[in-house]
This record gives structure tokens, C-alpha cells and sequence, in this order.
């Protein structure tokens, strides 16, 4: 994962997208502060998700009838949106 300013980024646009292309993170900073994420399309995807989640996406959500108590998420790592986001 490599951070770039705002500046570097916009004058390396296109090697920034080839870099992510390839499966790499790129850190956009504004001000020295991160800003934004640049990522590639296939990121965060499972390709190897067990079994149970697999029939639940295949059955269950198609059929509208799921277990709530299956799946439980654990939040604690979840920041609160910005105010600026709810508006």
C-alpha cells in the first residue's frame, strides 16, 4: 500500500491506475491527511467463502426466508459516518 498526495496523484493518474489494476492499494492524502482509497474492482471479494455462506447467498436470500441468528456481525470495528455523510 503506498500513499500519494493529492498533487503526485493527479500528475501520475494513470500509473496510479495501472498499480491498482494489478491488486495494489493506493492512498490518496490531502494535506498530509488521507482522503480517499483507490482500490481495484475485484477488492474485498471472497473467492473461497464456506459453505453455509454460500448457501445462504444462493438460497436463502433468493427465497426470502433466512435464519437472522445464522450470521452474526461483529460492529465493534465500525466507525461512526461523519456527520457531513448523513446530510
Amino acid at each position: 500500500m503506498q500513499t500519494v498526495n493529492l498533487y503526485d496523484a493527479k500528475n501520475r493518474f494513470s500509473k496510479l491506475v495501472d498499480a491498482a489494476e494489478e491488486g495494489e492499494v493506493i492512498i490518496i492524502a490531502r494535506n498530509g491527511k488521507p482522503a480517499v482509497k483507490l482500490v481495484p474492482l475485484h477488492y474485498g471479494e471472497h473467492s473461497s467463502w464456506s459453505a453455509p455462506l454460500q448457501a445462504f447467498i444462493r438460497d436463502g436470500l433468493k427465497s426470502g426466508q433466512y435464519d437472522e441468528q445464522a450470521f452474526e456481525l461483529d460492529c465493534s470495528d465500525v466507525l461512526p459516518m461523519p456527520e457531513r455523510d448523513l446530510l
